[in-house]
């Protein structure tokens, strides 16, 4: 199976394949059809609590954040992202769909790496 990410606002295309929105709220002024989600994983995002601290941290405070959230995969997120791991295995290609506009500090990245341990 192959993991992707794509930020919500680049064009869905054909090849993305499975396509799974992997935060809390919907991206903002994002149609649903021009989203083109299979699914909305947002039991898998960071908790509220988590999502706000990391809108007002530094970028130095990534490391801080993404232990926290690794933290919540492992706990209380657990259940869901079995859950979303097992949907993933029926799938060829999957892309992570996430609306941050940072791509390499963000929550996806960190459940892109989650999910790549409990993968084949």
């Amino acid at each position: 199976m192959e993991l992707r990410r794509k930020r919500a606002y680049d064009t869905a295309e054909s090849s993305d394949g499975f396509r799974v929105l992997v935060d809390r709220l919907w991206p903002r002024g994002l149609s649903k059809e021009r989203a083109a989600i299979d699914l909305w994983a947002k039991d898998t995002a960071p908790s509220p609590e988590l999502r706000k601290a990391w809108h007002a941290a530094s970028d130095d405070d990534w490391g801080t954040y993404a232990d926290r959230y690794r933290a919540e995969l492992d706990g209380e997120s657990a259940a869901a992202l079995d859950a979303l791991a097992g949907e993933l295995k029926m799938h060829d290609t999957v892309t992570l769909v996430y609306a941050a506009h940072d791509e390499k500090h963000n929550h996806a990245v960190i459940l892109e790496q989650a999910l790549r341990a409990l993968l084949p």
